[in-house]
């Protein structure tokens, strides 16, 4: 049996992105540009209010899609198409923005911990201009997988332990597991064949993936082929595994705008100054 292994090592950046919202950036900074199709990978934590509560005012996308994953706090959107709703601790949300959308995130406390991740996955060139739609996800909605024991998999995307993820219809095929492992507990975990993976530990002081040890903040850049072990060390853990088949494609970004050319960008900026996002 072919297992992953690690291609590379990356630490998450601090910066601070939205109305000045504190964050670790873990793809998207200089050491990892991107990694085909995940374009951004951002974790915000914090129990300080002046870290978090001015939010994420009113922002344009289009040509991709973003995942929020909110592991506390709560969570405010709203768009310019009348979606909105809280997101509340364990729920999900994936947006496609296709040809172009504009929503704003906002703290609902102002107080205690915020935490969680936003993820963003490109579009192929085909559906870069699709219409935009949500796929709003409780946390009663996320089925949990206990293949071993001191192991539970939360699945969000894609199938594993006999259960399917509650996220649908999305072109790039996505894996996105939240793995908790206890000491000493392991688990291996089948993978598609060519996807582009990565695994990210968040909670606790370390864990094992594929056979070496990764630790708090620290993420691996997978090989693409084979199954992954991941395993509990010497404290409880949490472990992100998010796995997606690469577009190949070329890439042009302007900020919250990634086509595929400089001229679908400058089409992009023109069709928001318009108001026709």
């Amino acid at each position: 049996m072919t297992e992953r292994s690690i291609l590379r090592r990356i630490r998450g950046v601090d910066t601070s992105d939205g109305a000045g919202v504190k964050l670790k950036r873990v793809i998207g900074q200089p050491g990892l540009d991107m990694l085909d199709p995940f374009l951004l990978l951002d974790e915000f934590r914090s129990d300080q209010a002046g870290d978090y509560i001015a939010g994420f005012p009113e922002h344009p996308h289009r040509g991709f899609e973003t995942v929020t994953y909110m592991l506390a706090g709560h969570m405010k959107h709203h768009d310019n198409h009348g979606n909105s709703g809280d997101l509340v601790p364990g729920s999900v949300q994936w947006m496609t923005a296709g040809r172009g959308i504009l929503h704003s995130e906002m703290p609902e406390q102002e107080d205690g911990l915020m935490w969680g991740f936003q993820l963003w996955v490109n579009l192929p060139a085909k559906d870069k201009m699709i219409a935009p739609r949500y796929q709003d996800i409780g946390p009663e909605r996320i089925p949990v997988a206990r293949p071993a024991e001191g192991v539970e998999v939360k699945v969000i995307a894609g199938e594993f332990g006999g259960v399917t993820g509650p996220v649908a219809e999305i072109v790039t095929q996505p894996i996105y597991l939240d793995i908790s492992v206890q000491p000493g507990a392991s688990i291996t975990i089948p993978l598609p064949e060519g996807h582009a993976g990565f695994a990210y530990v968040f909670e606790g002081k370390d864990a094992e993936v594929a056979g070496e040890p990764l630790a708090r903040s620290e993420m691996a850049v997978l090989s693409r082929s084979g199954d992954l072990r991941i395993a509990g060390r010497d404290t409880a853990a949490r472990v992100l595994l998010v796995a997606g088949q690469p577009l190949n494609e070329a890439v042009t970004r302007y900020g919250p705008f990634v086509m595929n050319t400089p001229e679908e960008i400058h089409q992009a900026i023109a069709d928001f100054r318009a108001g026709k996002f």
